[in-house]
């Protein structure tokens, strides 16, 4: 009677997985958010939305990565300049400057929430599903930080990012960070210059040590039904 427990049990932990504040599934589907609206839609109020639901990932990824009292200060200040920055962006047509900044901005974001996510995860002594979860979401973070940070550069930087190819728009912006982070490398999008190619050539870099050590030693390790999602697995950390 007691081994049909775990079947039942299986969905309600996956629903868990996703939907909980303290999980990094949340976060996940966060991203995809971000993601989806970032590069389906380029009217000028798109960068305010895309900045509201990136607060909402933040917030979730400090919470599910129990980061530090400091780091939650400093994030929080970030947080209400980056929801102020989108209210502003509403109503006031700022250019390219002002697009620059707001990407700035959010790149700045989307860089303080994959560190939180690996400190939390180098601390945590188990590997379970809301430790796979976790190294993919850090994983897909980074990707969108790059994207973030050559947007910021196509609008700032005197010349053109994409040379020939223009300044570039965000949803290129997206696929060039993350066939650069993958190393796919279509090259039909190529920074003209530097900064750009430096960058470029730094997420090459961190993409695939990144791919080839915390994701696959956590993927190698993780046995699927191990204590759960981990989500009520308080004292591991």
């Amino acid at each position: 009677m007691d081994i049909a427990r775990p079947t039942g049990r299986r969905p309600r932990r996956l629903v868990e997985a996703f939907s909980s504040p303290d999980s990094y599934g949340l976060v996940l589907l966060l991203i995809l958010v971000t993601y989806a609206l970032s590069a389906a839609i380029t009217a000028a109020w798109a960068m305010s939305l895309v900045l509201l639901v990136q607060i909402a990932t933040v917030w979730v990824t400090l919470r599910a990565s129990r980061a530090r009292r400091l780091a939650r200060v400093i994030a929080n200040a970030i947080l209400v300049i980056a929801g102020l920055a989108a209210l502003v962006n509403l109503f006031i047509h700022q250019g390219t400057v002002g697009t620059g900044l707001l990407a700035a901005l959010s790149g700045l974001l989307y860089l303080v929430a994959p560190v939180s996510i690996v400190r939390h995860l180098a601390l945590r002594r188990m590997v379970d599903l809301q430790t796979v979860l976790g190294a993919i979401a850090a994983y897909l973070l980074v990707g969108m930080f790059f994207a973030f940070l050559y947007r910021a550069l196509g609008a700032l930087q005197p010349g053109l990012f994409f040379g020939s190819q223009g300044e570039g728009t965000f949803p290129q912006d997206l696929f060039f960070s993350f066939t650069t982070l993958t190393t796919t490398g279509y090259g039909n999008l190529v920074p003209a210059g530097n900064p750009g190619q430096s960058f470029a050539v730094l997420e090459m870099l961190v993409g695939q040590l990144f791919l080839v050590t915390a994701v696959a030693k956590v993927i190698s390790a993780w046995q699927p039904g191990q204590a759960g999602t981990g989500l009520r697995a308080r004292g591991e950390e």
